[in-house]
């Protein structure tokens, strides 16, 4: 009986792993449908905390178990980006940080091995 409760127990286990595993991450559009800033929103706010700078990327994405606006701003002449994280939610910000062009390098090949 032990055996067969252990074996059990052992595939159930064995199976929620491989659910959490090959989960779904959730689209745009779905997270998209949950934010209540819009992108053009939340990119006025990054950009009015730092002068003369540009969008060089942006994303949507679930971080910490918030919902929220990545912005990687660039400054003409200045090496590296700012960083700055606006919740989807309340529009505030939640981060602001310097990155060096190493760092970033380094963080972007990091996701790109994350999605493979």
């Amino acid at each position: 009986m032990f055996k067969r409760t252990a074996s059990s127990l052992l595939a159930l286990t064995g199976a929620l792993c491989l659910t959490h595993a090959f989960a779904a991450e959730p689209t745009q559009a779905e997270l998209q449908a949950q934010a209540k800033v819009s992108q053009e929103q939340a990119t006025q706010t990054a950009l009015s905390r730092v002068p003369d700078a540009k969008v060089e990327s942006s994303e949507l994405e679930r971080e910490h178990g918030k919902l929220i606006w990545s912005f990687d701003l660039a400054r003409n002449g200045k090496p590296g980006v700012t960083e700055i994280q606006v919740d989807a939610i309340t529009g505030k910000i939640v981060s602001m940080k310097k990155e060096s062009a190493a760092h970033e390098a380094a963080e972007t090949r990091k996701e790109a091995q994350e999605k493979k």
